[in-house]
């Protein structure tokens, strides 16, 4: 029972303190022990030391919230760099009613939460004076602001000329308090809206990504990380844990004798269940927090295939620019080659590697190749297998082809690729150059390649084949079915982007997982890693 003791009180502190960091990040102090500070019995500020230069900080120690009130005042161009119809200069902190006055000394402050048109000022410029004399600004109170302090903010002119020079006048502004008018640091405004509880860390984390989205996707899943579902969740799982914990040690703090609602197995039941239940959250939190991944970070494509198949010819189709050499002569892609591309919302890295060919291959096809491998062309080939290891989807490409003595035709592969596709988590096999033969012969090529399949890869046998032309596409000509997609490559995007669909997709209630992060999911595994201990203690056989 003592060993259980220990167990469930370390277990406890440290699940629980995993799954506060992933709403709040790491704590300064212990969530177990007393505030330095004392008890929060009456409001109290607290100067804190300033190691950066950053302007005095004062904690304002409430009973409900702790809020950080910072006598620096802040300020910096919220909007792009470069010249635009509009800049939006944010402004944050104590003084920014210094600043509004400072710039326009003559006229009163606007009413909160409303727009009014201003002429700004430098009132040490003599007579160039005017900055802009069109100005919008508007002035949030607070601490229901974006921050949790007042905030300024000043509409200007987008030129950059106009933004340079309003930029400049606002550090001359006299602060009325003791702190600074200085410019923000990278972050700074979103660092005290955390700080004030405006944001908590999973909402900050995805507004990083709703800056960084480069395609729909992305910002489909900024969007839904963003709404703070995710940070109530885990929030919602530490009161549970500690709710738990704190039951147990009840029990064990007093003797079984005592007079409880339930008896010590009822607890330990119940409590185990919750457990249970929480670690099959926590995995479908990582899960998608994986599929999330690949949406931030981009699906990982490479196309496989024995040399002059026209992987670097599909390549340079899909991406739309010749990013590949394509050429009659075999080998001429001895290295990897990769190119980022939006292909219908999803951020895609596209890479193109040097013909596979391996004794086996060689025995298969040997009046196609060589015996002999050159270094190069085995170095090529080395890091196209590493590629492919890495990759997320694999499209594994066959060609047409004539035999060398002019007795047929054969569909030219190679076995090894196919085992690389079928250890990704999604592929598609592509044979090429489907006008070579008429459609009978095709037709029966095409059967003798899907036992092939079978025989050599088992896990393979039920994937479909895609056909396609890539001199069709190229030449921009109606096929011979009349096909308004000459050379099927848009069939082939239309399954490339369905396996995408496939890999980031998740059910309608549960698309705010997507917002799951690396960080999230690495703290996560571990909170799981102390459950599945506690489960081992409460249940050893």
């Amino acid at each position: 029972m003592s060993g259980l003791v220990r167990t469930t009180r370390s277990l406890g502190r440290n699940l629980s303190l995993q799954a506060a960091r992933c709403v709040s990040g790491r704590s300064r102090f212990p969530r177990t022990g007393p505030a330095p500070w004392g008890p929060p019995a009456r409001a109290r500020p607290t100067k804190l030391r300033d190691p950066h230069g950053l302007g005095v900080q004062t904690r304002l120690i409430t009973t409900g919230s702790t809020t950080f009130v910072y006598d620096d005042t802040i300020y910096a161009l919220s909007t792009a760099q470069g010249r635009a119809g509009i800049a939006v200069i944010r402004v944050s902190g104590p003084g920014c009613k210094d600043v509004y006055h400072g710039l326009c000394p003559k006229m009163p402050l606007p009413k909160p939460r409303y727009a009014a048109v201003r002429t700004l000022t430098d009132t040490q410029a003599g007579a160039d004076a005017i900055l802009d004399s069109d100005a919008l600004v508007l002035y949030f109170p607070g601490p229901k602001t974006v921050t949790g302090e007042d905030v300024l903010e000043l509409h200007v002119h987008g030129g950059l000329a106009t933004v340079k020079a309003v930029l400049a006048a606002i550090p001359k502004c006299k602060p009325t308090g003791v702190g600074a008018i200085r410019h923000a640091e990278p972050g700074e405004f979103t660092k005290r809206a955390f700080l004030n509880d405006r944001l908590d860390l999973a909402q900050v984390e995805s507004l990083g990504d709703t800056l960084a989205a480069d395609t729909e996707q992305q910002r489909r899943a900024a969007v839904r990380g963003n709404s703070g579902a995710l940070g109530r969740t885990y929030e919602a799982w530490r009161s549970q844990l500690l709710l738990a914990r704190g039951e147990i040690e009840a029990l064990i703090d007093f003797s079984e004798d005592q007079h409880f609602d339930e008896s010590p197995g009822e607890l330990m039941g119940n409590v185990s269940r919750l457990v249970a239940d929480m670690r099959r959250s926590i995995r479908a939190h990582e899960e998608a927090g994986q599929r999330g991944e690949l949406l931030r970070k981009g699906i990982r494509v490479a196309l496989l295939g024995p040399p002059n198949v026209g992987k670097s010819s599909l390549m340079n189709l899909v991406v739309g620019r010749e990013a590949s050499i394509v050429s009659r002569e075999a080998g001429t892609t001895r290295d990897v080659v990769e190119v980022s591309l939006d292909i219908r919302g999803y951020l895609c890295s596209f890479a193109d590697t040097a013909g596979i060919r391996t004794k086996s291959s060689a025995a298969e096809g040997e009046d196609l190749f060589e015996s002999a491998l050159g270094m190069v062309e085995e170095e090529g080939i080395r890091r196209a297998r590493q590629k492919a290891s890495e990759s997320d989807v694999v499209v594994v490409l066959a060609a047409v082809e004539p035999t060398r003595g002019g007795g047929g035709f054969r569909i030219n592969f190679d076995a090894e690729t196919l085992e690389l596709a079928a250890q990704a988590q999604a592929c598609l096999v592509v044979v090429n150059k489907r006008d070579a033969v008429g459609e009978s012969t095709f037709t029966s090529l095409l059967s003798h390649f899907r036992s092939e399949i079978a025989a050599r890869v088992p896990d393979l046998h039920n994937t479909e084949i895609l056909t396609i032309s890539c001199r069709e596409a190229q030449a921009k000509s109606p096929s011979p079915t009349k096909n308004e997609d000459p050379g099927a490559i848009h069939a082939l995007i239309d399954r490339l982007v369905g396996s995408f669909s496939g890999m980031t997709n998740l059910p309608s209630d549960q698309q705010d997982l997507l917002g799951v992060t690396a960080r999230q999911a690495q703290l996560l595994e571990q909170c799981r890693g102390f459950l599945d201990e506690f489960m081992e203690v409460a249940h050893p056989e």
